[in-house]
């Protein structure tokens, strides 16, 4: 049996980078943390083993800058870089330059990461392991008569994707036949401003939706998946509230979900950590697939609640070449957890991003509560990144008591005068449609009128 790796380089920031170090001592395991000069001061610096600082408070001249942060591993002897999420998570290049240096990337391999990032790509292997997926072009649009042709096949409305998007960006829905090439012409241009890349896909536009993933982990010849997150609760297609078991599912649909997630994983060979999301047609109660996360998700405490299981310490292992101990039989889904993504920002002024100085906090507790965050007293949140500033995790053996577990948790919670979204997911969380459990990813805009 391979032996854990020794020394390990967290190349992020934040809750994450503390979650990784906090996995990496329970398993004996060193860790080197990359930072920029904006969070020389942060907990998860103090904390590491050794802390180095790559660069500015920018993100592209420091946590994003690939060759700072190889070049800390080998300065430094470090087996392995772990990416977390955002910054070089699903970098393939990075992924790549990592193993061209015998440096071992915490997640699936460069061309993997290459095949899924490219939607196009990831549609076509999703079909080839029969895996549903939503109708639409079977490649990419390079010009007006191909969309023309799908735009006839499948009706409006219809959805342009760009396929090296992600994360909510580079969409755009079209309603009608006249504004069919203009806006071709304008998310061709945007995709390859934002990503290099201008190519496109059309799909139809699934409007009663549901946005349920599948949680996966995975070492090459076992393929396991831990259940279901609803990400259904989102604001301009990011996530506010992620919960699991998906309140919407029966068992049948529930299997099919994690049947074709697997199925998928098993046909590129994948290894570590990784989500298949999908759209959930509440109308037809038919699931499709619309990408691969190839890395750990920010919400992905939700599964560690619900199965009882480590996924950060699973992703070290699996990293050190240590077969999964478990099979899919030994992972028992318990009770309901729900997540809520606190951010520094006013939901009063169109979510703006507040940041300041957390000049006192406190975290809630209690059975079932966990919250994972770097925030503690005297922390300034920087304007530089993401404006999360923890997540909140609430287990209850049904999704009543998570939910009330989850308004008690929000109301102890205490960051000072920094302004968060706290409020507003207790203003969710207390909704008739949310307490019911029966919307679908319109419910957010609705709830604020827009």
């Amino acid at each position: 049996m391979s032996a854990l790796l020794k020394t390990v380089l967290i190349a992020n920031r934040g809750e994450i980078a503390l979650r990784i170090i906090r996995a990496c001592r329970e398993l004996g395991i060193s860790t080197i943390l990359v930072h920029s000069e904006a969070d020389s001061d942060s907990l998860p610096v103090r904390l590491a083993d050794r802390a180095v600082c790559i660069g500015p408070a920018r993100s592209n001249m420091s946590y994003r800058n690939q060759q700072a942060v190889l070049g800390a591993a080998l300065s430094f002897g470090a087996d392995a870089i772990h990416p977390g999420y955002g910054f070089l998570a699903e970098n393939a290049e990075f992924a790549a330059a990592c193993e061209k240096e015998g440096i071992i990337f915490i997640g699936p391999s460069s061309k993997v990461i290459h095949q899924m990032g490219d939607k196009i790509e990831a549609k076509k292997i999703a079909k080839k392991a029969d895996v549903p997926t939503v109708p639409g072009s079977d490649g990419a649009i390079t010009e007006f008569a191909e969309a023309l042709k799908v735009a006839k096949d499948v009706g409006f409305p219809l959805l342009i994707k760009a396929a090296a998007g992600g994360g909510g960006r580079g969409m755009r829905v079209v309603r009608q036949m006249e504004s069919l090439e203009s806006d071709l012409s304008e998310i061709m241009s945007e995709a390859e401003t934002a990503f290099g890349d201008s190519s496109v896909y059309i799909e139809r536009y699934l409007t009663n939706i549901r946005h349920i993933e599948i949680q996966v982990m995975c070492d090459g010849e076992t393929f396991l998946h831990m259940g279901e997150r609803d990400c259904t609760t989102q604001r301009r297609n990011q996530k506010l509230i992620e919960e699991g078991p998906s309140p919407v599912l029966d068992d049948r649909l529930r299997q099919e979900l994690a049947t074709a997630a697997v199925n998928l994983c098993r046909e590129v060979k994948y290894t570590n950590a990784g989500t298949i999301e999908f759209v959930f047609d509440l109308d037809e109660r038919k699931f499709y697939f619309i990408e691969m996360n190839t890395r750990i998700q920010v919400e992905h405490p939700v599964s560690e609640m619900i199965t009882g299981l480590d996924l950060i310490k699973m992703q070290l292992e699996v990293a050190s070449g240590i077969p999964l101990a478990i099979r899919q039989d030994d992972i028992r889904i318990s009770g309901h957890a729900i997540e809520c993504r606190i951010n520094a920002e006013d939901p009063e002024q169109n979510f703006m991003p507040c940041p300041g100085t957390v000049k006192r906090f406190h975290m809630p507790g209690g059975l079932g509560i966990r919250m994972d965050t770097h925030i503690e007293a005297g922390y300034v949140i920087p304007p530089f990144y993401d404006s999360m500033v923890g997540k909140l995790i609430c287990w209850g053996q049904t999704r009543e008591e998570a939910r009330a577990r989850m308004i008690a948790a929000l109301d102890e919670l205490d960051l000072g005068a920094i302004t968060t979204t706290a409020p507003f997911h207790k203003e969710i969380l207390q909704n008739e449609q949310f307490v019911s459990g029966v919307f679908n990813t319109s419910f957010v805009a609705t709830l604020l009128g827009k």
